[in-house]
């Protein structure tokens, strides 16, 4: 009964305080999470799939992957059928695979408010915000090191943006609070000032530990048992080494029924190789170990196919973004994960550029559009990236939070039924006339097309009246309206306290750390 009554505490509805606030909050509309009704584009042949798939198999049997500092890890491998020499660990072919097929090909992940659950997996688009920038940037204070006040405002945008259906995890690093506790003010910050779902911390195990404990305060013990509430980021430290810290998290979150994005960190020319079919290669055969592992701690434990893939310039050795190159691999990872039955994450509002200025909308574009055309399911970095993923931008959170919105309406494909064919209207206006006025035009111009928050459409006498503001001063003028109209969403206040006392206990139970 006590966990019944929590888990429906949980899900934003319990106790009268919090149906009185509900009642007077401002409600905020999210769009649901995208369900694509356009093909993905595939640019790899049967042929060209099936070396790649190969050519993993035999990495990971011949060459091997290393599991560094986690002897339980190689433990497991080894009573699996792997051979173990030290902390390289062959996978005989097919191995993996076979442990991989037991990962679930979607799920749901629940979010405090039920409206807001998001299906990850299938034909699905998931939208999550920037991920780990130190510094923030905005119009007014220039580039700095992000602080928990600097957090809280990007959760609070993320609440009141319509296109993003996830509040995401680290979008930013707060600097003023010591690195071994900072995770618990940001889990705090998600699950207070949003309802929408959120990811979990995996800095170290304990710290994903701490990530359950809470979610159990939220949701309830029996219910987060039982459900999937938090995703998490995995990253594996390419080429081909599993480091004790990530994969801590990963078996924290695997044995506890939550999610992971099992994703190789790629920059082509440094920690894979310059042509594309290599980089595919390492890619899968880095996949296929991480989710073959997390299927060894729990089989059926929900995992995500990740690909975080950028190239490098060869002059300067900085990371570059949107180029063709990485589009190829972004979509042929696409064409790898869905043979292999698993959710897709990659693309985001990628970036080299210092400022939100041309380069950056050129970019985040591209990145964008391939996200959406090659199948990803969950989008990480979707918006406010920046400076090649160090700094989050204010203003730049709000213009391609602004944009996620081309993606919603991209996806929808093209309708073809008896409205959308307008016959009537062509028969009204006739050769000639115009359709401004006619009846089809009138019953359709509100839901017909997309149009922007942040852009402007004005003429020139009018905008130059308005003071000739460019795109980053008129997402200046959004972001403050999208604050001034933030309210915080109801919860139950028993539930808020119990999860400000975790935290203060914890925090008061550590000396502050930096490192």
């Amino acid at each position: 009964m006590a966990e019944a009554t929590a888990r429906r505490r949980a899900r934003g509805t319990g106790g009268g305080a919090a149906r009185r606030a509900e009642r007077t909050s401002t409600a905020v509309e999210t769009a649901r999470f995208i369900e694509r009704n356009i093909p993905n584009f595939e640019v790899l042949t049967q042929e060209a799939l099936e070396i790649i798939e190969h050519n993993a198999e035999t990495v990971l049997e011949e060459i091997g992957v290393n599991f560094v500092n986690n002897p339980g890890a190689l433990a497991r491998w080894k009573e699996a059928g792997a051979d173990v020499q030290g902390e390289r660990v062959r996978i005989p072919r097919g191995l993996a695979r076979t442990l991989c097929a037991t990962a679930p090909s979607q799920f749901t992940q629940h979010a405090r408010n039920p409206d807001r659950n998001v299906e990850i997996g299938g034909r699905n688009l998931v939208l999550a915000p920037v991920y780990g920038p130190p510094f923030v940037r905005d119009l007014d204070g220039g580039r700095r090191y992000a602080t928990i006040e600097d957090f809280r405002t990007f959760v609070k945008l993320g609440q009141m943006s319509k296109w993003l259906h996830h509040s995401g995890g680290t979008v930013c690093e707060p600097t003023d609070i010591a690195v071994n506790k900072r995770h618990l003010d940001m889990l705090l910050a998600h699950m207070t000032l949003s309802d929408k779902p959120f990811m979990g911390s995996v800095t170290e195990p304990s710290r994903a530990a701490d990530s359950v404990e809470m979610c159990e305060i939220l949701f309830g013990k029996q219910f987060v048992s039982e459900h999937t509430v938090m995703t998490s980021l995995v990253n594996i430290n390419s080429p081909l080494t599993f480091d004790d810290v990530m994969m801590g998290a990963l078996e924290t979150y695997a044995a506890a029924g939550q999610a992971c994005i099992v994703s190789p960190f790629i920059v082509g020319g440094a920690m894979a190789p310059v042509s594309v079919a290599g980089t595919l290669t390492q890619v899968l055969a880095e996949v296929l170990a991480g989710v073959a592992y997390s299927q060894l701690i729990r089989p059926g434990a929900p995992v995500i196919f990740g690909a975080f893939v950028t190239s490098i310039d060869m002059n300067s050795g900085a990371p570059t973004f949107g180029t063709p190159e990485a589009a190829h691999i972004t979509y042929g990872a696409g064409q790898l994960a869905r043979r292999l039955g698993l959710p897709y994450r990659s693309s985001g509002s990628f970036c080299g550029s210092k400022l939100p200025d041309a380069q950056a909308a050129y970019e985040t574009a591209n990145s964008l559009n391939m996200g959406l055309l090659s199948g990803v399911n969950f989008m990480l970095h979707a918006c406010g990236w920046l400076e090649g993923g160090l700094v989050s931008s204010f203003e730049k959170f709000v213009m391609d939070a602004d944009q996620l919105g081309t993606l919603h309406h991209l996806a929808k494909g093209v309708s073809i039924d008896e409205n959308a064919q307008a016959m009537d209207a062509i028969r009204e206006v006739g050769p000639g006339g115009h359709y401004l006025g006619c009846a089809h035009t009138q019953a359709n111009f509100k839901s017909a097309f997309w149009r922007s928050e942040v852009l402007d459409y004005k003429p020139y006498e009018t905008w130059s009246e308005d003071g000739a503001r460019d795109t980053v001063a008129l997402a200046q003028v959004r972001m403050a309206k999208l604050l001034d109209a933030y309210q915080k969403p109801a919860m139950d206040p028993a539930i808020e306290e119990q999860l400000n006392d975790y935290v203060a206990r914890k925090k008061a139970s550590m000396t502050d750390s930096f490192t």
